[in-house]
């Protein structure tokens, strides 16, 4: 079986199961606070899992495209190392919300891999949650018991709490979980040493290859257990691994998923697959490291230098090295895998081809900004490596090899690498410190502690926001939060007319109110699928009936901008063309931010054409026609467009202002002309293809035109109120270059002057000739006299000369060659030294250098300190 059949023999075997099949959720989460990255196919249904929405089938499968590169499941270095271990990664999963448990998910795994897929039945372990007495878990006997009933009792392992006991979080629900494992090593292996002693013992021929969780507990925040009133199955089987087992294969690299990869790559660098270790590895981090960032790209998430665009900056970047270091690609080299990588998996993943352009180019681009970079650590590296040999010393400090790493994206291995081609060692120990030290930084940042949820009432939130600005309601849950030293509280209404951050659009701010009080609601975030509401202190009395009411000035700025985001986005595809895409947006009261596709720089007169199209549309004043809770289908229908990296359920809501129809869940103006007017402020690019347009509306835009109406009044003034100021302006412009010429000339002349004036003057000892002077001049008029010098006396000469201007002293040192080549002299050293009694500091080459400081009197004694640093 080929990999895209097994993918589909899962899904259709769970399909007669009675599971709905729902499609992969986008690899890059926008609206979780807590997850980057989908890294598990648990995701997409977490808010069903917590209780907060309600499953539209208690049992469901599909095949979920993963990231794990960062938190506990963070198995980056091992990546290309190993046979198994992936970055992007498929997670083939079924689960059951509060259906079926434990038999029938052991039992369904069991059919599925003997009777479907026919593998050997004597090369399948299980292992089991073998307790824990101090937190007064017993063994999981229900699910050994079951699972005795298909495989003998020494393929049943127990488990530890590490392996064998699930939990979603530091808080949450979690429960035991029961690993499939397989065996394939050769008959002769298997008769030497029995697979049960290698399970959860790294052995790359016995690897895990299902995970069956069953959810029975929640974990409070105190880490008490408490069960859950409803029983969740969620099991993740590895595809890749899966594949590997089918194919008969030993690396999951050997299998259809990667060959078509591998062997391009092999093409494409010359290099043979199969014949050294390092060339291998080298190939399987590229293999697999391209996923990773061709789908994150399609899902919208590009490389950057914070969060979510960090992590595949550093996965594309561990890519490039690999390549650089071991398969010799000095230039671009991963965006021409793009197409064989499309070739195989686009039809699994139409996202994929549909933004092939975009794909293509991002990863071109970064790969070619890196190289340069990389270069840039090359040479930082080789100056470490010399001053170390300088000192007589055969080890780099591991603070500088950590600088490497942080700056410039070294790893340990390479730096390691090229220090022992220099017969040099790295201090791992201090490297080691170094890291730890900024992981415990980045942990006291990001630390937040929440306590449990205090449950006031039953019930599942209801959003009324679109048709509401205040509404009655009552708390139903709240908790404390404590993050950087501040604390806290977030509320859940049972009603809520807040919403809650997310799509780029800030979040509603606003009072609750009841009889005895008024609490300020200071920011609404989305978590799991509801709008929760952030507050200073809890209301006196929480248990109160409360009137929420959204600060209406402030929502209203937000909607008219976040539908003048829409527009734009139907003017520009109309100006540009049909490729363009939105690739993010941002929506606030006073700020206007809009990403999208497009290849090249956005001219002025397109600019002036999309702002023509947009004002257009406001004074027409088209009125909301928004459609709420349609099937998908009929969506599409109706001309919107689904955003690639944007999850759908069955029923969407659409906005449309007469042709700009978009999928959207967020707050809308009533009609375009609340808007007011538009006016790009700024437009330009983010990254490769992708473009960003910043603008103003209504009240800010009103402030914008009378800002540039009182700049432009000041300017007339200085002009005294010239009648045509263009004109007036030019004629300044023309008169201030002609001075300047006049003033380069005359400088000019006084640097000739003293040229002639100091060579007449110059001294001869050793026979090497000494020119020195302390002169009222330019740094730029004193380098251009030192060189003029030179060239005078090119041979046997040193000169020197103090300058200042403006109160700012400049030194500048200039040596012949055949001082430098014969006597040793340098000009970069001698200064730095020199420098001091001027109170600055310089440097500079062996031949020529500068320096400046503070104290103008000390240039008479910095001059003689360079002559007396020379030794000549």
């Amino acid at each position: 079986m080929t990999a895209n059949e097994i993918r589909e023999s899962f899904k259709k075997y769970f399909e007669s199961k009675g599971h709905l099949i729902v499609p992969s959720a986008p690899m890059v989460i926008k609206d979780d606070p807590t997850l980057m990255f989908t890294n598990a196919g648990m995701n997409q249904f977490k808010d069903i899992i917590l209780g907060t929405r309600e499953p539209k089938s208690t049992r469901a499968t599909d095949s979920q495209k993963c990231l794990r590169v960062s938190g506990k499941h963070n198995d980056l270095e091992e990546v290309g190392h190993d046979t198994y271990h992936h970055t992007m990664f498929e997670m083939l999963g079924n689960w059951s919300f509060g259906d079926y448990f434990k038999e029938d998910a052991i039992n369904y795994a069991w059919e599925y891999l003997v009777d479907v897929l026919h593998l050997d039945p004597a090369n399948l372990y299980a292992t089991v949650f073998e307790g824990s007495p101090e937190e007064g878990l017993p063994r999981d006997d229900e699910a050994a018991a079951f699972w005795m009933k298909h495989l003998p009792a020494d393929h049943i392992i127990n488990g530890n709490k590490h392996d064998n006991f699930w939990e979603m979080g530091e808080t949450g629900p979690c429960g035991p979980c029961s690993e499939i494992h397989l065996d394939s090593r050769t008959p002769e292996e298997k008769a030497k040493v029995p697979g049960a002693q290698l399970v959860n013992k790294d052995d790359p021929q016995v690897i895990e290859i299902w995970n069956l969780v069953f959810m029975q507990y929640n974990r409070k925040a105190d880490g008490s257990l408490e069960g859950l009133p409803k029983h969740v199955i969620d099991t993740g089987m590895g595809f890749e691994r899966l594949v590997r087992a089918m194919q008969g294969k030993t690396s999951n690299y050997d299998t259809d998923i990667f060959q078509p990869i591998i062997k391009e790559i092999a093409r494409l660098s010359e290099k043979e697959y199969g014949k050294d270790e390092e060339t291998d590895v080298a190939m399987r981090v590229v293999a697999d490291h391209l996923r990773a960032v061709a789908f994150s790209i399609a899902d919208g998430q590009l490389p950057g230098n914070a969060k979510a665009g960090y992590v595949i900056r550093r996965i594309l970047r561990r890519a490039v090295r690999y390549a650089y270091t071991f398969l010799g690609q000095k230039g671009a080299f991963m965006f021409k895998l793009v197409p064989t990588l499309i070739h195989e998996m686009g039809d699994a993943y139409p996202e994929l081809p549909a933004q092939r352009e975009l794909i293509t180019k991002v990863i071109k681009e970064e790969e070619e900004s890196f190289l340069r970079t990389l270069s840039n650590g090359i040479n930082m590296l080789t100056e470490a490596m010399d001053s170390v040999k300088e000192a007589g010393k055969t080890e780099l400090d591991g603070v500088r090899a950590f600088r490497l790493f942080d700056t410039y994206g070294f790893p340990l291995d390479l730096t390691q690498l090229i220090c022992r081609e220099n017969g040099l060692t790295v201090d791992e120990k201090q490297f080691d410190e170094e890291m730890q030290k900024q992981k415990a930084r980045a942990r006291n940042a990001a630390a937040v502690e929440s306590s449990d949820w205090t449950e006031l009432a039953q019930g599942e939130q209801k959003f009324v926001g679109y048709d509401y600005t205040e509404y009655e309601c009552r708390i139903l849950r709240y908790r404390k939060v404590t993050q950087k030293k501040l604390t806290y509280y977030e509320l859940v209404l049972d009603y809520t007319p807040f919403y809650g951050e997310m799509g780029g659009q800030v979040g509603d701010t606003g009072v609750l109110v009841s009889e005895n009080e008024t609490v300020q609601i200071v920011d609404t975030k989305r978590e799991n699928g509801q709008s929760v509401h952030i507050v200073k202190s809890l209301p006196k009395d929480p248990t109160a009936q409360f009137m929420a009411c959204v600060d209406t000035e402030k929502r209203d700025a937000c909607a008219a901008n976040h539908t003048a985001t829409h527009l734009l986005d139907y003017a520009l595809k109309q100006v540009l063309g049909e490729h363009v895409e939105q690739k993010g947006s941002f929506v606030s009261p006073d700020t206007l931010r809009f990403d999208f596709s497009h290849f090249q720089k956005v001219t002025d007169e397109e600019i002036r054409t999309v702002e023509r199209m947009v004002n257009e549309m406001i004074r027409e004043d088209i009125r909301l026609d928004e459609h709420r809770d349609i099937p998908l289908e009929d969506a599409k229908k109706l001309g919107a467009v689904a955003l690639f990296g944007e999850k759908y359920g069955d029923k969407v809501r659409v906005v449309q202002f007469g042709p700009s129809i978009e999928f959207c869940g967020g707050i809308h103006a009533l009609s375009t002309g609340r808007i007011g007017m538009i006016k790009i402020v700024s437009e330009s690019s983010v990254a490769a293809g992708i473009r960003r347009i910043e603008a103003k509306t209504g009240k800010e835009c009103e402030q914008m035109m009378y800002d540039l109406e009182d700049g432009i009044k000041a300017i007339k003034e200085l002009f005294n109120n010239a009648k045509d100021l263009k004109s007036t302006i030019q004629k300044y412009i023309e008169e201030h270059d002609a001075m300047r010429k006049s003033i380069e000339k005359f400088d000019a002349e006084v640097v000739e002057r003293a040229k002639d004036k100091l060579l007449a003057q110059m001294k001869v000892v050793n026979g090497v000739k000494i020119v020195t002077a302390v002169l009222p001049m330019k740094a730029e008029s004193a380098k251009d006299l030192v060189f003029k010098i030179r060239a005078a006396e090119p041979e046997h000469m040193l000169c020197v000369v103090g300058s200042h201007y403006d109160n700012k002293p400049t030194l500048s040192v200039i040596v012949s060659e055949d001082l430098v080549a014969d006597h040793g002299v340098n000009a970069g050293k001698i200064i730095r030294e020199a420098a001091r009694l001027i109170q600055g500091g310089g440097g500079g080459q062996p031949h020529f250098a500068t320096a400046g400081g503070k104290n103008v009197e000390g240039l008479y004694a910095a001059v003689d300190k360079v002559v007396e640093l020379a030794q000549l």
